[in-house]
């Protein structure tokens, strides 16, 4: 078994299409990819040759390493873009390929044959730390130098010394349409821009700047297509056509236009435009259809410019002659200023110049601002060194081990570093981490210092317990965390936060305050959007500070309840916000379960099946789950008295089809989904005798009625979803949670809910079953408990 851990998503779809061909299709390899729900990438790692992750992805799976025995028969074990380390996303690379350094050195002790490590990275100037973090023994690390490239590399940087961004990108705009006339000529080039709106108005200013050198398609390259609809055409009728003519070519060149066949699936009217001009721009968020319709053009050569924003660099899979980097800093909403790129980015955007069998060397111009042109020369012609900053993230990573049992004591936490880059890095660079010198006992102070002060605030956190032998155990907080997957400041909010009483806009807004979230970006002049979109949230946000992610999650969730129109930015945030509050509920479950809380436990239930579905559960109507259903649709059958799902599948199909009044084809969408929708039989008994402090158990059968689909219809939810389904047994009377338990319930299922019987005394409860996907399916059963006097 292989896994390939990648740091972004975009890597694991490029390498999924290439090894796809020859793996999977040659050799029969299966290749799977990991989605962060732990019970579908259990299958997926069970099933897989491959398997393709991210590192938050792999760490989720491999923490209970122990447990699964699938992680320790991994054999070979690939990080990619390894350079990283130093950057953001540092930290969790740090993590999973020391967890996969200790997993098989504890594999060898026990006799068991090792994993094999490959480290990929750009040249780094600290490349044997690197490697021996690894176990890249002398003979297994290979450092080249940066100039050493399948295609040699040209490279030219430019400074502007104008402090304001926007003039400074104004003034770029001319010498990038320079470096691709003069450098390009008619080769490909890809322009990487600052932000959305830049790559558009580059595009436009190259068209500009074309038109004014009278040659307006100078960017268009139809001449290929034209000449294969000549040559066609003369079949047809048994000519010959010559189109190596140079003056056919030019021909065929100057009258091309993109038909709307080329131009399928584009609806932007200012891509059109620029595409009949051989111009296309990438930028995130823009539909799938547009992007492979821009990039299909711009690899048959129809096109000859493409310009990005530059945060797609890591996901482009376009090679071209030249690439210009418009520009080296995109503006920072956290932090409210513009942020220069990092090395590794612009790496990796230079590295977009590469066509081995088509090119004898490619071309790079960077412009850039005045003062950092020293910067870039030096770090771009020499390697360039790595640290680590898994020291200011250890809290997370530590607990995760502790709720293993890898880590028992505080020893053994010391012991932990010492599989890390970091311990290797701390004598060679000690002012980098602020240590005193580079001795022995420097370092194990060093060390014992930031276990401790780590230690100090899981325990604050109510994460852990440290007794006073320095003896480590994990309490129900620091289990929640390490299971989700969320910070160790989430769970403690979640704790510190929730009360009985607490409804929904109490768990949105605490749920939207998690330090998940603190990543979200909020663009250049995006508060007056929020602020326009919050005037229409049926929910009141009190004391909005718009620049805050947080209030930026709640008003993107609300959004989404109501199914509001919004930008191809805000979809994006949309997306990233969704992926994060599956496991957030699941957490506040646990911890309002935890307190014995009922009412905002279910609420919060109806909350994760308001985030799947993209609807209230009070205001809308649950037939808005069907496609095709609009408000007027849903109307329509509310004033025939259908409720549920259930109540629209027993309708007479002739009324039905009368109150729809859609093609037959959108029927069968609905008929396919209504099929899927779970409709689950429900049978219990009551097990034990019922005196006060014996335990009581709830013995509950569950069978499925009809055939479960793939996956859950969730169009409105990023990503493919199973369904999840709580069993839950309370009081309301009281308030009170008394048991429950998380399964996923295939055609049939069974649970046991064991709970303490109460003083004597007659009681009633109430069984629910609880989904967590779909609105309108959950059941509640009555059930009375009477306890006997001892």
């Amino acid at each position: 078994r292989i896994v390939y851990a990648a740091p972004y998503d975009a890597l694991l779809d490029e390498r999924m299409a290439e090894w796809q061909p020859r793996f999977g299709e040659q050799l029969g390899c299966k290749i799977g990819k990991l989605t962060g729900e732990t019970l579908p990438d259990l299958r997926v790692l069970a099933e897989s040759n491959i398997v393709l992750a991210t590192p938050d992805r792999w760490d989720i799976l491999s923490r209970r390493w122990r447990q699964r025995r699938n992680i320790k028969r991994v054999s070979l074990f690939i990080v990619d873009e390894l350079h990283l380390v130093g950057g953001d996303l540092g930290p969790k690379l740090e993590v999973i390929t020391s967890r996969m350094r200790y997993i098989t050195a504890q594999k060898e002790k026990a006799g068991q044959s090792a994993t094999r490590i490959v480290a990929l990275s750009c040249p780094i100037a600290n490349a044997k730390d690197l490697g021996e973090w690894v176990g890249a023994g002398v003979h297994g690390l290979f450092n080249f130098h940066p100039n050493v490239r399948p295609v040699p590399l040209e490279i030219h940087v430019q400074g502007f010394d104008i402090p304001f961004f926007q003039a400074r990108m104004l003034a770029m705009s001319k010498p990038t349409f320079n470096a691709i006339k003069n450098h390009a000529q008619d080769k490909p080039a890809i322009v990487f821009a600052a932000s959305p709106k830049q790559a558009r108005m580059l595009a436009f200013d190259l068209l500009v700047y074309a038109a004014a050198d009278d040659r307006p398609k100078m960017f268009l390259h139809t001449e290929h297509l034209l000449a294969a609809k000549a040559e066609a055409d003369a079949g047809d009728s048994g000519m010959q056509l010559d189109t190596s003519d140079a003056a056919t070519q030019r021909l065929l060149a100057e009258s091309g236009e993109l038909s709307s066949e080329n131009l399928k699936g584009v609806t932007d009217r200012a891509l059109v435009h620029t595409l009949q001009c051989g111009i296309g721009f990438l930028y995130t968020g823009q539909s799938p259809r547009e992007r492979d319709a821009v990039t299909a053009l711009y690899d048959r050569g129809v096109i000859q410019v493409l310009v990005c924003e530059h945060s797609l660099c890591w996901g482009l899979r376009q090679a071209a002659h030249l690439v210009v980097v418009t520009g080296t800093s995109s503006y920072e909403g956290r932090e409210h200023r513009y942020r220069d790129y990092s090395i590794t980015d612009l790496l990796q955007m230079m590295g977009r110049a590469n066509r081995p069998t088509l090119d004898v060397c490619g071309k790079c111009v960077i412009l850039c601002y005045g003062p950092k042109k020293e910067y870039y020369m030096k770090f771009l012609y020499e390697p360039f060194p790595v640290e680590s900053h898994i020291d200011h993230f250890l809290s997370n990573a530590l607990n995760a081990e502790i709720v293993t049992g890898v880590i028992t004591n505080l020893q053994d936490a010391v012991d932990y570093l010492t599989w890390t880059f970091l311990y290797r890095r701390l004598t060679q660079n000690p002012n980098y981490y602020n240590m005193q010198g580079v001795s022995n006992r420097h370092l194990s102070d060093h060390l014992s210092r930031l276990v401790e002060s780590t230690m100090d605030d899981l325990q604050q956190s109510r994460c852990i317990s440290i007794d006073d032998d320095g003896e480590l155990s994990a309490l129900n907080l620091g289990m929640i965390a390490a299971y989700y997957y969320i910070h160790y400041t989430t769970i403690e909010l979640f704790a510190n936060s929730l009360k009985p009483r607490t409804k929904t806009k109490g768990l949105l807004e605490i749920m939207c305050a998690a330090s998940e979230f603190e990543e979200l970006p909020i663009r250049h002049r995006e508060e007056a959007t929020l602020r326009k979109l919050a005037m229409h949230l049926p929910l009141p946000i009190d004391d909005p500070k718009y620049h805050s992610p947080h209030v930026k999650a709640q008003i993107l969730l609300q959004a989404h309840f109501s199914r509001l129109a919004l930008s191809a930015d805000l979809k994006r945030d949309t997306s990233t916000v969704l992926s994060h509050t599956v496991r957030l509920i699941q957490a506040m479950v646990d911890v309002l379960s935890s307190s014995g809380w009922l009412t905002p436990a279910l609420a919060c239930m109806e909350l994760a099946q308001m985030v799947t579905q993209g609807l209230w559960d009070r205001n809308d109507s649950v037939l808005k789950q069907l496609p095709h259903v609009t408000d007027e649709i849903a109307k329509r059958f509310m004033d025939e008295g259908v409720e549920s799902i259930f109540d629209f599948v027993s309708m007479d199909d002739a009324r039905r089809l009368e109150l729809l009044q859609l093609e037959p084809e959108q029927v069968q969408e609905i008929a396919a989904v209504c099929n899927g929708y779970p409709n689950i039989d429900v049978e219990y008994r009551l097990e034990g005798t019922p005196r006060p402090g014996q335990t009581m158990r709830v013995h509950v059968d569950l069978e499925r009625e009809n055939d479960l689909p793939e996956h859950v219809h969730a169009p409105r939810f990023p990503k493919t979803k199973e369904e999840g389904w709580w069993v839950v047994l309370g009081d309301t009377q009281r308030g009170t949670l008394l048991a429950i338990k998380r399964l996923n319930i295939q055609q049939q299922g069974k649970v046991d809910l064991e709970f303490q019987a109460p003083d004597a005394g007659t009681y009633d409860y109430t069984l629910y079953l609880m989904c967590d996907a779909y609105l309108g399916c959950d059941q509640e059963y009555e059930l009375q408990l009477t306890v006997a006097e001892e």
